[in-house]
């Protein structure tokens, strides 16, 4: 009972070491939740400048507007940082049609791919069905697409949803989420057929650019990768200077695809119109940029950094509302919070607002790069002329002078629901830390702290190089089933409240990490 009573009295008192300011949590939430600035900032980004495609025009608008919501909170070093390479040209569309004229008068919903060109007003002929996959297609339908509008793909056949298309995490959920599959094995000759699809589909791109181009084609259309009417839009053509941008290119909803497509195949003569308003901002490769700000550390550990982020950039169907302009309202929202509310943080706490994320992480992963640490080039030319995703192996960490000051990153990039944890990406120093900062949220529906990974956004790329990234865990509402990345990915789609909850978390996690005598504990680097 006496070894009982010391354990129990050995692990409470390990809980209490982490330390949380429960009064300044208090007036945090106060903040947050009463004088809430959080929709007035993201109806400022979505409604106002709109989508923000990487270079576009809209993206420098949402550069300028961060930055002087930053100086007149009194923010400090507020500037863009370029990335080292550039990203290429800026492109931006007005509007975009398609109808069908024969057999029968009918509007079709479509519209352009990034980074494809204009069609210079309306034009017309005849559409072709021509699968283009491989060069072996490209070969078999030579000589057949002048003056064509060219369906290159298969229909695809309408599947009803089989979950619910709002959804909120609950008990269950939220417990099964802190399970932890252990990864099966997969072979090297499995990693290697992925590894080379992926290599083929980038070098037949441009190959398909150019050989729509030679053969006169007027227009190509793809169907949407999502069902209802739902357009899925993202790029084609290229970005880059030099390049073939290929021909004006559209993602049509699938139901309408499917309505030519079958048209086609009673062998009936489809002719449509098309009409795309769109154009390159620039003739050069210009760079892309992040957007920064500061409230200064005032203690001991001023020069040590904790950060939070989310990615600007957008895709340019809706607004960009749910990904990931909610993501930059919540975290602006807290710097506002930590500024309103008097904080003196012993640690400086940053903000970095990604561009190109869309794009593979280019933001973030230029800036990870950067100022705290990379990988070594790989020295076999074949893999150091492939992009760092496609490589079989990554060499060496190569710290930056300023890797050691790093004490955390948070990111919020899953859509506008409300925050119900975090993930801790296997590293189980901080669960304990996580569990304390969250206490005083259980009552707003914040609970968890899963030991799962979770990819695909920013805080990948400080982890991948062992600096302590993470994501918060939030409710799906309708982000993978009716707005990522599609033309519905508006304001409309927003929950306030759970954007409120949001910033307040995020504002005491920035807090708790930025007074915490330690920085946070870090994972041991995987290295090839």
């Amino acid at each position: 009972m006496l070894l009982a009573a010391a354990v129990a009295m050995l692990v409470g008192g390990l809980h209490a070491e982490e330390r949380v300011d429960l009064s300044m949590t208090s007036r945090i939430r106060q903040e947050a939740f009463a004088k809430s600035q959080v929709m007035p900032l993201l109806e400022g980004l979505t409604e106002d400048i709109g989508p923000r495609l990487t270079n576009s025009p809209s993206m420098a608008k949402a550069n300028a507007w961060t930055r002087s919501k930053f100086n007149e909170w009194g923010l400090s070093n507020v500037h863009d940082e370029a990335l080292v390479e550039p990203f290429g040209r800026g492109w931006e569309f007005r509007s975009a049609s398609a109808e069908m004229l024969s057999p029968r008068a009918f509007p079709l919903h479509a519209l352009p791919k990034a980074w494809t060109p204009g069609t210079t007003g309306p034009v017309e002929g005849e559409a072709i069905a021509a699968k283009l996959e491989s060069k072996a297609d490209l070969d078999k339908f030579k000589g057949k697409l002048k003056g064509k509008i060219v369906f290159i793909a298969d229909a695809r056949a309408y599947k009803p949803g089989e979950k619910a298309d709002w959804h909120r995490e609950d008990d269950k959920s939220l417990a099964d989420m802190q399970s932890l599959a252990v990864p099966a094995d997969q072979t090297p000759e499995a990693k290697e057929e992925a590894r080379e699809r992926r290599r083929k589909r980038m070098e037949f791109a441009p190959m398909l650019n150019e050989f729509l181009v030679s053969e006169g084609a007027l227009a190509a259309v793809s169907p949407s990768g999502w069902d209802n009417g739902i357009l899925l839009v993202s790029g084609g053509g290229s970005r880059k200077a030099g390049e073939s941008v290929g021909m004006p290119t559209l993602a049509m909803s699938a139901e309408h695809y499917n309505t030519v497509m079958r048209a086609l195949d009673r062998k009936a003569p489809v002719r449509l119109r098309v009409n795309v308003d769109a154009n390159f901002t620039s003739d050069t490769d210009q760079p892309a940029y992040n957007t920064i700000a500061e409230i200064p550390g005032s203690g001991a550990h001023r020069d040590e950094v904790v950060i939070i982020g989310a990615h600007m950039d957008s895709w340019h169907a809706g607004t960009g509302a749910a990904d990931n302009g909610a993501g930059v309202a919540v975290m602006m929202e807290a710097m506002r919070i930590l500024k309103a509310v008097g904080a003196r943080p012993d640690r400086t706490i940053r903000i970095v607002l990604w561009t190109g994320e869309e794009q593979g992480l280019l933001g973030s992963a230029d800036y990870v790069s950067r100022h705290f640490g990379k990988f070594a080039e790989p020295t076999d030319p074949k893999e150091k002329a492939l992009p760092a995703f496609l490589r079989t192996t990554r060499g060496k960490l190569e710290p930056a002078k300023d890797y050691g000051k790093v004490a955390a990153y948070f990111n919020l990039d899953n859509g506008g629901g409300k925050i119900r944890g975090v993930y801790a990406q296997q590293n189980m120093a901080v669960t304990p830390i996580f569990e304390a900062w969250l206490k005083p949220f259980n009552d707003v529906g914040a609970t968890i702290v899963t030991q799962r990974d979770t990819g695909s956004t920013d805080h990948v790329s400080f982890d991948r190089v062992g600096l302590p990234g993470f994501q918060f865990v939030q409710d799906d509402l309708d982000y993978f089933t009716n707005v990522h990345h599609s033309d519905l990915d508006v304001l409309d789609h927003i929950v306030p409240e759970d954007l409120k909850q949001a910033s307040a978390i995020v504002a005491s996690f920035a807090y708790n990490a930025a007074m915490r005598q330690e920085k946070l504990p870090r994972k041991a680097v995987l290295e090839d």
